[in-house]
């Protein structure tokens, strides 16, 4: 057994290489894109956030993968059926975001393995074996995913470019404006984030301290310093306009620059809270049913070790991998300024964390591409390189279909073979 544990962490592994080689590239792409920042630099900081986000707030989502597509109860007395399941599962995904990657398509692989756990379910046990009330969920927040985040990136770019860049005089409203900007972006952030990060603290106060604090007291004030702190340092760079070498030499578009790789560290972040689960959640099934000899039905504990590993496949793939995909997203729909490139990430880290939270497996490219559209949409429709959306739609389209056929077909093989 211990063999057939090290080999799924492998696949696991895999998995997550061509997640962090094709998903990851969401987070960083409009970066690159708009020259906030370079190719390396993206890597670097996108590879320290994902596993973060991976480690710390990755559970969630990978509990509703492992617990919440396929019908457990059914597969209660067949347990090896549903490790074999799982096993077919880390396989067709792994195999069809390296096909999508090789060809820089910015598929969604939270499509991939829904559609590739309902696949092997349905040859299992046949069509009841789904749970068609969780596929409905997750549905409708892929729907609503790149809807969501466009309006969202709509609305704060339509203020920014009403209220800063259609001005006269730009850096005098940005000025008025950075105090807002910061509280924005840091609040997003702080309202969905700190709470947990920030709760050891609070339990210490509380417990060895004994003086009593509201859950919130504590991300409220680091929240607060962080935005006053922000604003102090952007009025500072914003007021030296001497041009030193930056690519940008626009000081507002080089003030945002540095807003939108702030934007694109939570976004980042975002996107390991989330997908991660989309790697780790099948080895995490197997690993519960190995120690305990029975199928998840509810809620699992996610072992430290497993979020670990899903953080450095991620991290290793969009290292190697990863820039196939970052050309797609940061170029080839829109031209993007650091400020539109600010808008579509802020909306984008929005939507995702609060999915996350949910414990909803969303789609990082559906919200990124939905965020990219939606200034498109406020700037020029024209603008909008439509070629471009058609091969990322037709890509998101055939992916729950072949992840299913996929993981059905090898499960067919598997069966005959091993059960």
């Amino acid at each position: 057994m211990l063999i057939t544990l090290v080999a799924v962490a492998l696949l696991a592994f895999y998995v997550a290489w061509n997640l962090g080689a094709n998903d990851v590239a969401n987070a960083m792409g409009t970066s690159v894109g708009s020259k906030a920042v370079t190719l390396k630099q993206a890597l670097i900081i996108a590879g320290i956030l994902e596993f973060t986000g991976a480690v710390l707030f990755g559970h969630e989502v990978t509990e509703t993968l492992a617990t919440k597509i396929a019908n457990p109860a059914l597969f209660a007395a067949t347990p090896q059926i549903f490790v074999t399941g799982m096993v077919t599962v880390l396989i067709s995904c792994g195999v069809w975001l390296q096909i999508a990657t090789s060809r820089g398509l910015p598929v969604s692989s939270s499509h991939a393995v829904v559609g590739a756990i309902a696949g092997f379910s349905w040859v299992a046990l046949g069509v009841e074996a789904i749970d068609w009330s969780s596929i409905g969920l997750i549905t409708i927040g892929w729907v609503l995913t790149p809807l969501i985040s466009g309006a969202i990136a709509a609305l704060f770019y339509s203020q920014i470019k009403h209220w800063i860049l259609d001005q006269p005089n730009q850096v005098v409203q940005l000025q008025e404006w950075i105090p807002w900007l910061s509280t924005l972006l840091l609040g997003v952030f702080g309202v969905i984030v700190l709470p947990s990060l920030t709760e050891p603290l609070t339990n210490f106060v509380i417990e060895q301290v004994g003086f009593t604090i509201p859950t919130y007291d504590i991300p409220l004030l680091t929240g607060a310093v962080a935005a006053v702190g922000l604003t102090i340092m952007s009025w500072r760079q914003l007021g030296d306009k001497r041009d030193k070498g930056e690519i940008l030499p626009n000081p507002v578009e080089r003030l945002f620059a540095r807003f939108q790789l702030l934007s694109a560290c939570f976004v980042a972040f975002a996107h390991g809270s989330n997908d991660v689960g989309n790697a780790i959640a099948p080895l995490a099934a197997i690993v519960y049913i190995n120690r305990t000899g029975s199928v998840p039905t509810d809620g699992i504990t996610i072992p430290i070790w497993i979020l670990i590993l899903g953080g450095a496949g991620i991290v290793g793939g969009l290292a190697v991998w990863g820039k196939k995909v970052i050309a797609t997203i940061g170029e080839n729909i829109i031209a993007l300024q650091p400020s539109s490139g600010f808008c579509a990430e802020l909306a984008t880290a929005t939507t995702i964390l609060i999915a996350s939270r949910l414990g909803l497996p969303v789609s990082t490219s559906h919200a990124l591409v939905g965020g990219v559209v939606g200034i498109g949409l406020v700037q020029n429709i024209k603008s909008i390189k439509f070629q471009t959306l058609k091969g990322i739609a037709a890509a998101w389209l055939i992916t729950i279909p072949v992840s299913a056929v996929l993981s059905a077909a090898i499960f067919s093989i598997a069966r005959i073979l091993f059960l």
